[in-house]
């Protein structure tokens, strides 16, 4: 099988002043459809770099990267064209909820679908059935700010799973919840990952990470261990066979 994420050789270097800072040094790596891998490292290391390369929110300095199969780091993919393959492919969860305050969470759950220009009838159909897959069918018409921080990074995972993307992007998703939220914000995840969607995730907890079947380190720009591990289990949806 064809990953569906694969990097090859990707350097990434900014210039700030006068200094040129290698952000990533040659990384290479394969995502394989299905999988549900953890990023790790260090403020500094290279993780959210990498995963702003993958969700085509950046481009490499060099080096090769396929979405899909598809070529995306080339010189002639301009931001229209990366946005597009944003929306068709990829779901976004991000650590700050990035939810509209005067908006509510059906409402927020719907814009991907608006600038999709899907009709209003339908947009809300697919809404309601995106917040019913991460238990809150029953919180459509509330605003974020009668929410719980749990509840509001449910929302933004319903926001990232309405346009059925194959593959959602998590950067930091359970760094502003609590340790019980967090379980429960990592078993959706599972869930969703059991489901067939593939989750890259980006986080420097150990805890959280332990949640994947694989773990990316990054250091200094590059990768110092990629290893396969056998998940945590979330304890409220274990699989009982």
């Amino acid at each position: 099988m064809k990953p569906v994420i694969s990097l090859t050789n990707i350097t990434k270097a900014y210039t700030i002043g006068e200094q040129r800072v290698e952000a990533l040094k040659g990384v290479t790596f394969n995502v394989r459809r299905g999988e549900f891998v953890a990023i790790m490292g260090a403020s500094g290391s290279g993780k959210s770099t990498c995963m702003n390369i993958i969700g085509c929110l950046d481009t490499p300095t060099s080096g090769s990267y396929l979405l899909e199969e598809v070529e995306v780091s080339g010189p002639d993919r301009d931001r229209d064209y990366l946005a597009a393959i944003r929306n068709a492919r990829l779901g976004f969860v991000f650590q700050g909820f990035n939810l509209l305050a005067r908006t509510t969470a059906g409402e927020n759950v719907e814009l991907p679908l608006l600038y999709a220009g899907v009709p209003a009838g339908e947009r809300r159909k697919r809404a309601v059935a995106a917040l019913e897959q991460v238990g809150l069918g029953e919180r459509v018409d509330h605003y974020p700010n009668q929410l719980s921080g749990g509840q509001q990074q449910r929302v933004a995972i319903a926001r990232a799973l309405v346009n059925e993307p194959t593959i959602i992007l998590a950067d930091e998703p359970t760094g502003n919840l609590d340790t019980r939220t967090t379980d429960e914000v990592m078993g959706i995840f599972q869930r969703l990952n059991r489901e067939g969607i593939t989750i890259v995730m980006v986080t420097h907890e150990p805890e959280v990470a332990a949640f994947a079947g694989r773990q990316i380190v990054f250091r200094d720009g590059v990768i110092i261990d990629d290893k396969t591990i056998l998940p945590q289990r979330h304890r409220d949806t274990e699989e009982h066979h």
